[in-house]
């Protein structure tokens, strides 16, 4: 792998403040020269969600905005048509910044798992609590995915492209604590294999290309996303505990990257670029790993998207990451 065609040493996790998307992809494209990605603007509304922008991805399945969230229904309607609209108007922004542009570049969407606890069925339920339902989601994702990711190669013709799925949920799917519509129960916990076997199904997407899942929620499974084919993991660093030591080394030593979020995603005071990654430097030291390795495991990221920061700050803290992962490059001890 040549240093074209590797995730670089810095990188944002995916939403951005503001609704301007020339002013996102200019800001994106600007701080990360050799990681750049393709912004999400949530503050648009509806439909430039996550949720909303997932249900737009989706093959011969369409949702619209209910009081309680976004629904299932049997036809595109204005939703569906203002989210795929906006995603355009995302791809026009990037391929103005991107002219010329090779090497990695990253695109995200919601993972399977996330969307299945987020989207509701006629009924109202979450369409976590139908198998058939979710097999059927995860497919229509799968080839929307597939759509998505020819024109972003299309239009960036000289980007090799890094797919994240964000899977904030995915802990929550596991572990039976996703609430059903009434509020007074949860939805069974989905078996670990099947969640696996569904994650690969998405990731296979990609094909060999590499692929990252993105969570800022406690007690990511690690190891279930490695074995489900990503290549890449992408966590809040602030949430780890030391109960997540072994599984990180394993990861590092398999050959996974980390996407580590290290600078706060919400307005406050940043430390200097060494301070970011001090966390960092003492994990590797406690897992015995060589400091050699550091910039080729690590890509420097903030702790999650950027969506509820002022613009000001959140321009601030994409230059951090990159500031700090330069500290962690010339200084891996």
């Amino acid at each position: 792998m040549n240093d074209n065609t590797r995730p670089g040493p810095a990188t944002g996790v995916g939403s951005l403040p503001g609704t301007d998307a020339r002013e996102a992809a200019k800001t994106a494209t600007g701080t990360f020269e050799d990681f750049p990605f393709l912004p999400e603007l949530p503050a648009r509304g509806p439909g430039a969600d996550m949720i909303g922008r997932g249900a737009g991805l989706l093959v011969e399945l369409y949702a619209h905005v209910e009081p309680s969230g976004w629904r299932l229904g049997d036809r595109p309607g204005r939703d569906t048509r203002r989210a795929r609209s906006w995603l355009g108007e995302d791809l026009d922004a990037l391929e103005e910044f991107t002219q010329g542009y090779e090497g990695p570049l990253k695109v995200q969407a919601v993972g399977p798992w996330t969307l299945a606890a987020a989207l509701e069925l006629k009924n109202g339920e979450a369409v976590l609590s139908d198998p058939g339902a979710c097999r059927d989601l995860a497919a229509s994702l799968t080839e929307g995915l597939r759509v998505h990711l020819e024109e972003v190669r299309r239009r960036v013709p000289g980007a090799w492209l890094v797919l994240q799925l964000d899977e904030p949920s995915l802990t929550a799917v596991l572990r039976g604590q996703v609430k059903t519509a009434s509020g007074y129960r949860t939805h069974r916990a989905v078996d670990r294999q099947l969640a696996e076997a569904t994650l690969r199904e998405v990731l296979g997407v990609h094909g060999d290309g590499p692929a990252v899942v993105h969570s800022c929620a406690p007690d990511v499974p690690f190891a279930l996303l490695r074995r489900a084919g990503a290549t890449g993991v992408s966590f809040d660093f602030s949430l780890l505990t030391e109960r997540d030591d072994e599984a990180i080394g394993e990861a590092v030593e398999g050959g996974t990257r980390l996407f580590a979020g290290v600078v706060p995603s919400t307005d406050g005071r940043l430390s200097d670029p060494a301070g970011s990654v001090m966390g960092v430097r003492t994990l590797w030291r406690r897992l015995g790993l060589s400091p050699g390795l550091l910039a080729e495991a690590v890509t420097v990221t903030p702790s999650c998207g950027l969506a509820g920061a002022s613009p000001e700050y959140a321009r601030r803290a994409l230059a951090q990451c990159v500031r700090a992962a330069r500290s962690l490059a010339d200084n891996p001890e």
